[in-house]
C-alpha cells in the first residue's frame, strides 16, 4: 500500500484520543481540559522516544567491549544529546500550561481523581533505566503502592522488572572501570613526587595528584581531602557510614578515578568523546532537576498546598523528590577535585601513545 501522510502517522488514533471527562454527559464542559490532555499526551510520546534512545544506548553498552576508536561512543553521545534536547523541550512545554489559570484547572480537577501524573509508568521507567534506585527515592513507599492512586498490578510488575535490570549507571560504571589508561605498567616511567604522603599505597598518578590537590585547598577546604580519599581511593578514614553513603552513592572508586582522569585530560583526542558523554549525563540530571522544579512551581500555582489528585502531599512531595532524585550526582561532584590545568602532572610516553592514537 502506498504510504499516505495521514495513515502513516495513524492520525485517526492520535487525534481521536482526546476525550475530556468534563465534556461527558452530566458534566460542565471545561475548555482547558483539552489543553491539559494534549500536553500530557505529548509528554508521554516524548517519554516513549527517550526510552527508545535509552534502550539503544544499553544495547551498545551490552557489547563485550566498546572501542573508542569506533562509532560506538559517538553513537552513545549522539543519543544522550538527543535525550537532552527532548528534555529541554519538555521543560519549555511546562510553560504552555501556565496559560491555564488555577480557576480554569479547578473547573475539571476533581474529575481526574484518583488519576495522577505520579502514575506515569514511562517516566518511572526513564528514571529506572537511567539508574535511580529505590533507596534514593523520596518516600519510597509511595512507589510501591498498587492501591487507589498507585499503579495497577500489571504496571507495577513492568516497573519492578526494569528496576532489576542493569541501568545506564551500571553500564557506565563498568565502562569506566575498563578504561586501560591507569594500568600500572604504563606508569613505570612516571615522574612521581617522592614526598607524597598518602593514607594507602595506591597508583603513582593518584599519589602525586592527591598531594597537588591537597596543596590547592585553602584553609576552609581542608576537610575535602578526606572526601577525596574515600571517593577516589576508597579509604574511609574517620568518616561515618552515613557520610560515606552521601559522598559516593552509585559509582565505584575505580570508575570515578577513570572519570576524573578523563575530565582532567579531556583535550587529548581519545578522551574527547568520553568526556562529552560524562558531561552530557550530568546535563541530563540537571535537565530532569529543572523539570521537577518547574513542576513544583506549576503545582504551587495551580493548587497551592492541597493534596495531589493521587493522594500524595502535592508540592511537598515534589520538593522532596527534586532534592533527592539525582542520578549522576557522583559524576557532577568530581569538579570538587579539580586543580589548575597548568599544575596537572605530565603524562608518561607510554600513556601519551594511547591518548593520541599513536
Amino acid at each position: 500500500m502506498t504510504p499516505y501522510y495521514h495513515n502513516y502517522l495513524q492520525l485517526d488514533k492520535i487525534l481521536g484520543s482526546q476525550q475530556p471527562i468534563s465534556f461527558e454527559a452530566g458534566n460542565e464542559p471545561a475548555h482547558d481540559e483539552m489543553l491539559f490532555i494534549i500536553i500530557h499526551q505529548a509528554y508521554e510520546l516524548w517519554f516513549k522516544q527517550i526510552l527508545f534512545e535509552l534502550d539503544g544506548i544499553s544495547a551498545i553498552f551490552n557489547k563485550e567491549s566498546i572501542n573508542d576508536n569506533t562509532e560506538d561512543a559517538g553513537i552513545i553521545l549522539q543519543r544522550i544529546n538527543r535525550i537532552n534536547k527532548i528534555l529541554h523541550l519538555l521543560n519549555e512545554q511546562v510553560h504552555i500550561l501556565d496559560t491555564m489559570t488555577p480557576l480554569d484547572f479547578l473547573s475539571f480537577r476533581n474529575l481526574l481523581a484518583p488519576a495522577s501524573g505520579f502514575q506515569s509508568v514511562q517516566f518511572r521507567l526513564i528514571e529506572a533505566k537511567l539508574g535511580l534506585r529505590m533507596q534514593q527515592r523520596h518516600r519510597a513507599a509511595y512507589y510501591k503502592r498498587t492501591n487507589e492512586g498507585g499503579f495497577t498490578d500489571v504496571d507495577y510488575a513492568v516497573i519492578n522488572a526494569v528496576e532489576q535490570a542493569p541501568s545506564l549507571v551500571v553500564h557506565l560504571n563498568n565502562w569506566l572501570e575498563r578504561m586501560p589508561f591507569l594500568n600500572k605498567e604504563l606508569w613505570v616511567k612516571f615522574s612521581t613526587d617522592a614526598s607524597t604522603d598518602t593514607p594507602i599505597n595506591t597508583h603513582p598518578f593518584w599519589n602525586t595528584y592527591r598531594k597537588l590537590y591537597a596543596d590547592s585547598l585553602n584553609v576552609y577546604e581542608k576537610n575535602k581531602l578526606a572526601d577525596f580519599d574515600y571517593i577516589l581511593l576508597n579509604y574511609r578514614g574517620n568518616l561515618t557510614e552515613e557520610q560515606c553513603s552521601e559522598l559516593r552513592q552509585q559509582f565505584t572508586a575505580t570508575a570515578l578515578q577513570a572519570a576524573l582522569f578523563i575530565i582532567l585530560y579531556r583535550n587529548y583526542p581519545l578522551f574527547q568523546t568520553s568526556f562529552q558523554i560524562i558531561d552530557a549525563l550530568i546535563e541530563t540530571d540537571h535537565l530532569l532537576g529543572t523539570w521537577r522544579h518547574e513542576h513544583i512551581n506549576m503545582v504551587r500555582r495551580m493548587i497551592g498546598m492541597r493534596v495531589g489528585t493521587g493522594n500524595t502531599s502535592g508540592a511537598g512531595y515534589l520538593e522532596g523528590a527534586a532534592q533527592m532524585h539525582y542520578i549522576f550526582k557522583d559524576l557532577a561532584g568530581l569538579s570538587t577535585f579539580l586543580i589548575e590545568r597548568r599544575k596537572l602532572p605530565a603524562l608518561p610516553d607510554a600513556v601519551l601513545q594511547h591518548l593520541t592514537y599513536g
